[in-house]
């Protein structure tokens, strides 16, 4: 039987790809999507998520949630994604409308009527973080909580120390993340270096000839151009399909190690940072724990940090679903 999954994303570009590849993955039932602001405001990342639904021939309610996030304004990505989150080029409107009612209460349904089912997350936690304010018992519900968000250790996309996502509403990053939610973190750099679809893939995914390949590439033309012009990197990045590859092929994952994880909020340079404790220092209790909750210097670690991809694996997951 397939695993039953629901998808909450901000639709845009890349988005839409890695939506692509769960609508077409026999392994798992996309139950709904639900769409959070973020990439764009929320009636447009609903747009983008129907119209890619339609491309796929599928038939799956998309429902609408937070229009912004919990404590901060909206902060939406038109300079890499467009205006339109697809990279301005003209597509249609969807014939279906938004399923009706919200997302949060509709993202609650599917887990309690689905346990065990696997969440993935391509947006900003708004929505993931309202319903556990409503239903906290669904925390132990999920089977999977997928979340492209965070970079590990590393660089960030939107500041020298942060994810878009996670920064975009670090104060939902971090009721997630201390829930005990059984998150997987897949961080943006996932997508850097060889993850990129360089030119020879491009080329590739062209020759497949289909609506969906066409669609993959020309809606992250605009991307294509940032990542070039801003992240120096030759080719499109592709951080939501990353995560949806870890969320359909566990074994795309070639290390992976669990973590006590936490969100920056109040840093004046670090907001939305993901610290992680690579090193275990907190349980240990070397040092002041500082910021850290209280509970860290006692429990268990709870966030699965997937540090390594193989990417050709990866790539043929893709290049199958557009295929």
């Amino acid at each position: 039987m397939p695993t039953p999954m629901i998808i909450d994303t901000d639709t845009a570009s890349d988005d839409a790809v890695a939506l692509i590849m769960a609508l077409r993955a026999p392994e798992v039932a996309v139950k709904a999507i639900t769409v959070v602001a973020g990439n764009v405001p929320v009636g447009q990342g609903s747009r983008n998520a129907r119209y890619t639904v339609e491309l796929c021939e599928a038939d799956v309610p998309v429902y609408e949630g937070a229009g912004r996030p919990l404590l901060r304004e909206p902060s939406p990505a038109s300079w890499f994604h467009g205006e339109d989150g697809l990279g301005d080029q003209g597509y249609p409107p969807p014939r279906r409308s938004a399923a009706a009612g919200h997302a949060v209460p509709a993202l609650v349904e599917a887990v309690r009527t689905h346990p065990g089912l696997t969440l993935v997350t391509l947006g900003p936690l708004t929505n993931v973080a309202l319903a556990l304010a409503q239903a906290p018992d669904i925390a132990d519900k999920v089977g999977r909580l997928v979340v492209m968000g965070g970079a590990a250790c590393t660089v960030g996309n939107v500041t020298p120390a942060a994810e878009f996502n996670i920064w975009c509403d670090p104060e939902a990053a971090r009721v997630c993340f201390r829930s005990g939610l059984p998150i997987e973190m897949v961080g943006w750099e996932l997508c850097r270096g060889a993850a990129v679809l360089n030119e020879e893939d491009i080329a590739r995914c062209r020759a497949l000839d289909t609506p969906r390949a066409h669609f993959a590439i020309d809606c992250n033309a605009k991307a294509l151009e940032a990542n070039r012009t801003f992240f120096h990197e030759p080719g499109i990045g592709l951080p939501d399909p990353v995560a949806m590859a870890v969320a359909l092929e566990p074994e795309v994952v070639t290390r992976k190690s669990r973590h006590a994880v936490d969100i920056e909020c109040e840093g004046a340079l670090t907001r939305g940072m993901t610290v992680v404790d690579q090193l275990d220092v907190v349980p240990r209790g070397l040092g002041d724990t500082g910021g850290w909750r209280p509970e860290a210097a006692t429990s268990e670690p709870t966030v699965t940090v997937c540090w390594e991809i193989d990417v050709a694996r990866f790539k043929e997951r893709l290049f199958r679903a557009l295929g």
